[in-house]
């Protein structure tokens, strides 16, 4: 062992007597989430980043149906301004094969042939005997003694229940038939958004209205056998949607949509 003398070796002695008589502190460890901040603010920067980006300047959550609304008007107008432009090219056409059938005698005789098709294809107006009827949603406000549980899909008029009467009027022997005074075949498709009804390209309201021209007894008949209609008529007794069929000389307009065939089968 060493001896020193002096005051640095007293010093040096009371230190360590202080330091064997004090205790000693434990290391402290950096807890887990420390580690974890960091971390956690670059993801959150992340996802600031991606929403700016995402976003280009606009508000995410901001209600898109007005500019859905305006969408649908600009395709109703541009579809509007096509059939206009469809029903100029269809009249030069005509007018041109007049012209060229009074030369000419095959042209002529198709043409006449295809004059004496266009009634039973739709492509001109009857007036006639028929019936009309009308489909209408349920109307709105609290005091209307709807049931507890109804919902807004039980209180409008769907897809199925146009396509319900439509083929009922055909079953019942219809002649020719519209639909919001457009003249519609046996192959027109009845679509529905929302509680609107798209056919040929344009978009309609309730109440829609269908006419059909034929036997207004038969079509009746037919309308009481269809179970489509019967469960439409269920609704309205629960739901109180509008139903009405009204009798009386009714006019069909001629057929104005596209002509063109996607697809034929030769008869055998």
């Amino acid at each position: 062992m060493e001896y020193t003398s002096g005051a640095a070796s007293w010093q040096k002695a009371l230190r360590r007597a202080v330091a064997v008589l004090l205790p000693r502190r434990p290391r402290q460890r950096r807890p887990g989430w420390s580690m974890g901040v960091p971390l956690i603010a670059a993801a959150a920067g992340l996802l600031f980043t991606t929403s700016a980006t995402t976003a280009d300047g606009t508000a995410l959550r901001e209600d898109r149906r007005p500019q859905l609304t305006q969408l649908i008007e600009d395709r109703r107008k541009q579809v509007e301004a096509s059939e206009q432009q469809a029903a100029r090219l269809r009249a030069q056409v005509e007018n041109a094969t007049a012209t060229l059938a009074d030369s000419d005698g095959p042209i002529r005789e198709q043409r006449d042939r295809a004059a004496a098709s266009r009634q039973a294809a739709g492509f001109t107006a009857l007036t006639g005997t028929g019936l009309t009827v009308e489909l209408d949603d349920a109307p709105g406000g609290p005091d209307q003694g709807l049931p507890a549980d109804a919902s807004n899909d039980d209180l409008v008029v769907h897809q199925q229940d146009v396509q319900a009467v439509v083929n009922a009027l055909w079953a019942g022997g219809a002649e020719a038939m519209s639909i919001m005074n457009v003249r519609v075949l046996t192959t027109s498709a009845v679509r529905c958004v929302g509680n609107t009804l798209l056919l040929h390209g344009r978009v309609y309201s309730p109440p829609f209205k269908i006419v059909a021209i034929g036997d207004p007894a038969a079509l009746k008949h037919a309308l009481a056998a269809s179970e489509g209609v019967q469960w439409f008529m269920d609704d309205v007794r629960d739901f109180h949607l509008g139903y009405r069929e009204t009798v009386s000389t009714v006019t069909v307009p001629a057929f104005e949509d596209s002509t063109a065939l996607r697809s034929a089968t030769v008869p055998r």
